[in-house]
């Protein structure tokens, strides 16, 4: 079974997002939780700001809760209509199809296998290069659509910054996110947009490196919706399908066969 809906956005797009490396968490996974990489709600940091530490735990509320989110297993979705992706959070199990490429990668170790327009890619050397490729777009786009579902991550530094108007007009909280020594790119630092009438993020700046004044780019968080028991932003910034779909079980052959999924 499966809860499905797509919703298309028309914020303007901003290719330097197609740049973005983003944090993944390092601690293990637990066979009946999300993917290490993706689980939440941890002993926040030290120097985390209290306040900022709460207005996180309210948007987790917002958004489902923890226990909704460890419980959901499978997800699917399209990155920008350039990559499709199914996940198995409990596994780390993770089916990556893109312009006649299909990987079937474990999140969790790295190890997998790929197909190029329906060949194997048996070369050790081609392989491993297609795997880390992959891993990189694992990581990138998971943390495009869940990112919200990682402010507690450890790690994590949150800042509170205070009370601003976003894009649309609307006030939000802001909240800082800078990295202590985690992730590929733990130099990057983000202001997410609480929304004081939603209570959820509802806009974005990326900044290459935390010591910038100007941000890379800033971008819509918008049109949630719910699959499941959980509530995921639809909207990017383009005018995109997102394609998500929450499922209560796929057969293993979405993780285990180069084959066509069927939806």
């Amino acid at each position: 079974m499966r809860t499905r809906l797509s919703v298309g956005n028309g914020q303007p797009f901003l290719a330097v997002i197609l740049l973005l490396l983003v944090v993944v968490s390092a601690a293990l996974a637990s066979p009946r939780t999300p993917s290490a990489n993706l689980s939440t709600l941890s002993t926040p940091t030290p120097q985390s700001d209290a306040r900022a530490v709460a207005i996180a735990g309210q948007v987790m509320e917002k958004m489902g809760g923890q226990e909704a989110w460890d419980n959901t297993r499978y997800i699917s979705w399209s990155f920008f209509g350039r990559r499709t992706h199914y996940w198995d959070k409990w596994t780390g199990s993770h089916r990556i199809e893109s312009d006649g490429l299909v990987v079937l990668l474990n999140a969790n170790t790295r190890e997998g296998r790929a197909w190029q327009d329906g060949r194997e890619i048996s070369d050790p050397t081609a392989l491993a290069e297609t795997l880390e490729r992959a891993y990189g777009m694992w990581i990138n786009d998971t943390y495009w659509m869940f990112m919200p579902y990682k402010l507690l991550d450890p790690g994590v530094e949150l800042a509170y910054v205070g009370e601003q108007q976003m894009a649309d007009g609307r006030s939000s909280e802001v909240l800082q996110l800078t990295f202590e020594s985690v992730g590929l790119t733990p130099q990057n630092r983000y202001l997410v947009f609480v929304a004081s009438d939603t209570g959820l993020i509802e806009q974005w700046s990326y900044f290459r490196d935390a010591s910038d004044t100007e941000p890379g780019f800033t971008a819509p968080w918008e049109s949630w919706q719910r699959f499941g028991n959980i509530m995921l932003a639809t909207g990017h910034g383009r005018d995109a399908d997102s394609e998500i779909a929450v499922f209560s079980e796929l057969p293993a052959s979405v993780f285990e066969s180069p084959d066509p999924v069927q939806r």
